[in-house]
């Protein structure tokens, strides 16, 4: 099995050109795996584009830049926190921190200066916009242990990774909130759903090391799992596209990425190492589409 899991740290792109010592450190803040800040930025933008902002490029570059430099936080925090664990799962034995190529204060270093970076970002935001985005620090430094204590660790994820929505919205507005409550829970609901395609991949290792995950508990009743997740996250956007404009029209909007969801769900096979990890990269197009039925919606 080991030889067909594709590993959580990759040599690929410019990451690969780097010098070895900066190659752990991107390794470490998984800048070689885009699709972690894709699906962080997407809610970014939904709360932005639903929110009528239209295309303020500035403000969904910073947005862009805070995922880019959370994301890489967030995975240095839980590659510390998680090392022990990490060196007896086969898909992320090679971390860096887990297989020693970085120190812990090497870690502890390079997760500040992302911070920092993630610090100029805040205060390019206006000041109830800074307010949400403080709001996720406890939920994020929470959420490694969620695996040691819940069968659920991917609700806990659906809370933190899709915070940009709430910040992307109170950057322009702060009305509207129920709009922005349902529109959020759509997001929560979609995270649950790609983090729990994703954990199938770790399935047999997470079992004996003792790590809990929606997949195993789900057991073989996976797919019907993500089927009910991405048909609750399609009802919460709906509701918050019928809510901010009550007409067909922009429920129409939402049907690219409901087909493509539902392609996701019928499509999934556990019992295929490669076809979880196809189905949770595509994700990055799932965002995109929404991004552009809030656009539609939210600039009519």
């Amino acid at each position: 099995m080991a030889d067909i899991i594709t590993p959580d740290s990759e040599h690929r792109g410019l990451v690969a050109r780097l010098p070895e010592r900066l190659r752990d450190f991107a390794l470490l803040a998984r800048f070689d795996r885009p699709i972690g800040w894709w699906l962080l930025f997407w809610p970014c933008l939904w709360g932005l584009f639903l929110a009528g902002g239209g295309w303020q490029w500035q403000l969904a570059l910073w947005l862009w830049l805070g995922s880019v430099a959370m994301r890489g936080a967030g995975c240095v925090y839980n590659d510390i926190v998680d090392a022990d664990l990490d060196r007896q799962v086969a898909r992320t034995a090679s971390r860096p921190v887990a297989s020693g190529r970085v120190s812990g204060k090497a870690a502890w270093a390079w997760l500040l200066v992302l911070c920092l970076i993630g610090l100029v970002v805040l205060l390019q935001l206006r000041w109830e916009a800074q307010l949400v985005a403080l709001g996720s620090l406890a939920l994020v430094a929470a959420y490694p242990f969620m695996k040691r204590i819940t069968w659920w660790p991917q609700a806990w994820l659906g809370l933190v990774f899709t915070w940009g929505a709430p910040v992307g919205w109170v950057a322009v507005r702060s009305d509207h909130l129920p709009v922005l409550g349902a529109l959020y829970v759509g997001a929560m609901f979609w995270c649950i759903g790609y983090d729990t395609i994703y954990a199938l991949q770790d399935r047999e290792d997470d079992a004996i090391v003792g790590i809990r995950s929606s997949a195993l508990r789900l057991g073989t009743r996976v797919r019907e799992g993500v089927f009910a997740f991405y048909g609750i996250a399609l009802a919460s956007w709906a509701t918050a596209f019928w809510l901010l404009r009550p007409d067909w029209i922009g429920l129409l909007a939402l049907l690219p990425v409901a087909i493509h969801l539902l392609w996701q769900a019928a499509t999934l096979n556990p019992a295929d190492p490669a076809n979880p990890l196809i189905r949770f990269r595509s994700n990055r197009y799932a965002g995109l589409l929404l991004a552009a039925a809030c656009w539609v919606v939210g600039n009519a």
